[in-house]
């Protein structure tokens, strides 16, 4: 798979090495020449990866790092420094800035693409919901960018079949997280998978005798509930090509034998915070969805739903299915509670009436506001003796109990009155179901409000 590539080093050289070996392998290759250069081209051309030398002048590669990061535009890039020095505070201080990785010069061939690839793919997902969340607060539906910063305790899950090493790991995490071994993942309901689709990320232990680690990488990725799941891949120092290929099956990161406390918990940090990013555009774009099928006021379902929902409900009805009936529901007088008492309580009062009618109808039902303070609820496999009985429970339940007001300072009487239908397939339409349940809520208006009728007729 292809990418766009920004490549920053200060030494033109150096440039031209990483952009040839990119370029050869179809890669997209911009270049910088240092720091804050970096953050300039990175906010233009929003690559899908950064590989970023860590001496520099102006602002070296750390500073840039941490300035990337902190940049909502910016901060869900993955980072891979690149540096002359193999030192333990320097890997440490570049995790610690928000690296993703890092490089050692020479650049290894197989190292560097392998890299390139695995962190392209997260970078892919994440623009692919930044996308959806912009159009969501373009529409204003979204008003807020997530970020994946911070955030509680990681929950951890450690899989060696070296008892006494998952042990020593859990203990390095269990400073900053909330570790669990395989041993305890194994023994709830459904296994491994469903213990790992609890946890936030996976420490994995290659080169087992009791496992196939490049297996379960596959595995966990295949499975709906772990397929996000970020995978830290533990392996010994010389096992290069292992370490590559579980790149390639989808381990998120590699962490070389033998573990660092620090640079352990680093990494983990570093990945639990990219899934906590993911996971918050999701959760977005999971409002948003749920915002542009739900009316404000009420919290129930609004028209666009409601029709889409029963044109569905009516096509099953007339091809054999089940019978579907609908209730419209109207407020009495309404008009008298927003003239005579504000809009504010008139507000009150629909929020209130949609609570007793959420209480009334059972979890299969769906109801929506209609219109102002028209209700429908719908009411699949439902007779129309079924729904009378529900619309006389609903009914029931507004005339019984005053409605509070005014922050519960005051009371106001309230009924409503109620038309019912049901279809008649093979035929029939949403437009005519309405129609007569529409006809049935103003014969139930014109003979004295607060009833329920039902149109037992067909069209």
């Amino acid at each position: 798979m292809s990418a766009r590539v920004l490549v920053v080093d200060d030494i033109e050289a150096n440039r031209k090495l990483l952009c040839a070996k990119l370029a050869h392998e179809y890669f997209q290759v911009t270049t910088a020449v240092d720091g804050m250069d970096a953050i300039d081209k990175a906010i233009a051309t929003e690559p899908d990866i950064i590989l970023l030398d860590v001496m520099m002048p102006r602002m070296d590669g750390f500073e840039a790092c941490r300035e990337l990061k902190f940049d909502p535009r910016t901060e869900h890039i993955p980072i891979v420094m690149v540096t002359a020095l193999n030192e333990r505070e320097d890997r440490l201080k570049g995790l610690r800035a928000g690296a993703d990785d890092f490089l050692t010069k020479p650049i290894n061939d197989l190292q560097l693409l392998s890299r390139v690839r695995a962190l392209s793919k997260y970078k892919l997902v994440a623009d692919e919901l930044r996308k959806r969340e912009a159009s969501g607060r373009r529409i204003g539906v979204i008003d807020v960018t997530p970020s994946g910063r911070g955030g509680n305790p990681a929950r951890v899950l450690v899989v060696d079949d070296n008892e006494r090493q998952a042990a020593r790991i859990c203990r390095y995490l269990e400073t900053d997280h909330k570790p669990m071994t395989l041993a305890n993942a194994s023994s709830q309901p459904g296994g491994l998978g469903a213990g790992a689709a609890t946890v936030d990320i996976m420490v994995l232990s290659l080169g087992g005798e009791k496992y196939d680690g490049l297996k379960l990488c596959a595995y966990l990725r295949n499975l709906e509930a772990t397929r996000d799941l970020p995978i830290l891949a533990i392996v010994d120092a010389e096992d290069e090509a292992l370490a590559v290929k579980a790149l390639d099956l989808g381990a998120s990161d590699i962490l070389v034998r033998p573990i660092d406390p620090e640079e352990l918990l680093a990494r983990v940090k570093t990945q639990v915070n990219k899934k906590r990013y993911i996971d918050s555009l999701r959760a977005r774009l999971d409002q948003s969805m749920e915002l542009a099928v739900t009316d404000q006021l009420t919290g129930l379902h609004n028209r666009r739903f409601m029709e889409k929902r029963l044109d569905q409900f009516v096509k099953r009805s007339n091809m054999g299915g089940g019978p579907v009936s609908i209730l419209l529901c109207d407020l009495d007088h309404f008009k008298r509670v927003n003239d005579g008492h504000g809009h504010d309580v008139g507000d009150e009062v629909l929020r209130e009436f949609s609570g007793r009618l959420m209480k009334n109808i059972r979890p299969t039902d769906i109801a929506c506001r209609y219109g102002g303070e028209e209700f429908m609820v719908i009411m699949p496999d439902t007779t129309i003796q079924m729904a009378q009985i529900t619309a006389e429970r609903i009914r029931d339940s507004v005339d019984t109990m005053p409605f509070a007001i005014n922050g519960g300072l005051g009371q106001l009487d309230i009924t409503m009155s109620g038309g019912a239908s049901v279809i008649f397939p093979p035929d029939d339409t949403v437009n005519q179901l309405i129609k007569r349940a529409d006809e049935a809520l103003y014969n139930a208006k014109e003979s004295g409000r607060n009833k329920i009728i039902c149109n037992f007729d067909g069209f």
